[in-house]
């Protein structure tokens, strides 16, 4: 079990299964990864609002990566520990025309600057908002061939913006290309859920990520198994199914009837008695509704209820 180090350059804003890996690690390895923020560098403290409307908007997320993990194969998992996140004292939030939630109702550019301190801001008085620095796209190579804006999240994860991918969470991926080909960027250092008007606090940030490859335990899409909790109303401790699709319903759907399979698959309960179980102590709720066309959405089974289990 080795140690790695990987800068942030040169990043890559795209999904590719042929983009040439930047470093291989073994199954146990540990990497150190600088990530710039989710511009690419361009967005500096001092940037002004007009400044920030002329940025590439082709190299938004700029990936660090991808890591080859030796011998992962399609129908191998890959889990990631989330080890340490540390952001670098500043980051920065925008409105832009077109895009967020709102968009009909906040149709003006605008750009705003946090100063971090180590475990909040209090840049938006009198508002002192808790920091739980995370990335928000972690992913693997597609399964199939050509270039994918980073945008759009799948079962492959990617721009899952799901806060509760802090440190001490672990994430569990499909491999659907050789090699896995894992990227990770866009940090936040926090975020609500939904991620309404675009962004998080977005920040550069220094990533320590630990690797194992599961050989023949094939899961259909992410899964995150949280530390504790990332709000005072979330789940601590908790199995999360995620989904994404362009119908939310239909993403909400599938997470559960996921959760479902997975308390049939571990814990056991027959899959009418899951329902129940879902119904009664389930977390279900939108992870981000602004990265068009689709929206992912988190299915949360706090691990109180349940009985201790390894699930790799």
């Amino acid at each position: 079990m080795a140690d790695h180090t990987l800068s942030a350059e040169p990043t890559h804003s795209r999904w590719n299964r042929c983009l040439e890996s930047r470093i291989e690690i073994a199954s146990g390895d540990t990497v150190h990864m600088e990530c710039v923020d989710s511009s690419g560098a361009q967005v500096r403290p001092e940037t002004t609002v007009d400044e920030f409307l002329a940025i590439d908007r082709g190299k938004i997320h700029a990936l660090t990566g991808p890591i080859a993990v030796r011998g992962a194969a399609p129908g191998d998992t890959l889990e990631i520990d989330v080890l340490e996140i540390s952001h670098k004292g500043w980051g920065w939030s925008s409105v832009l025309p077109g895009l967020g939630f709102l968009k009909e109702r906040f149709n003006e550019p605008f750009l705003f600057h946090w100063t971090l301190e180590e475990t909040l801001t209090r840049s938006l008085f009198p508002a002192v908002v808790p920091l739980r620095p995370f990335c928000g796209v972690m992913g693997v190579a597609p399964a199939e061939d050509g270039e994918f804006r980073t945008r759009p999240p799948g079962a492959f994860g990617g721009n899952m913006d799901i806060r509760e991918l802090c440190v001490g969470a672990r994430l569990y991926l499909p491999v659907l290309s050789a090699g896995a080909l894992f990227s990770a960027g866009d940090a936040h250092a926090a975020q609500g859920d939904g991620e309404v008007c675009i962004n998080g606090i977005e920040c550069p940030a220094d990533v320590t990520l630990r690797f194992r490859l599961h050989r023949h335990r094939a899961i259909s899409g992410p899964l995150i198994e949280s530390a504790e909790a990332a709000s005072p109303d979330a789940a601590a401790d908790s199995w999360i199914v995620v989904e994404s699709a362009a119908d939310a319903v239909g993403a909400a759907r599938a997470a559960t009837s996921r959760m479902i399979d997975l308390l049939a698959a571990h814990w056991g309960f027959s899959p009418v008695h899951a329902y129940l179980l879902c119904s009664v102590a389930m977390k279900l709720r939108l992870s981000q509704v602004v990265n068009e066309p689709m929206f992912t959405v988190s299915a949360a089974m706090p691990k109180q209820v349940l009985p201790e289990r390894n699930l790799f």
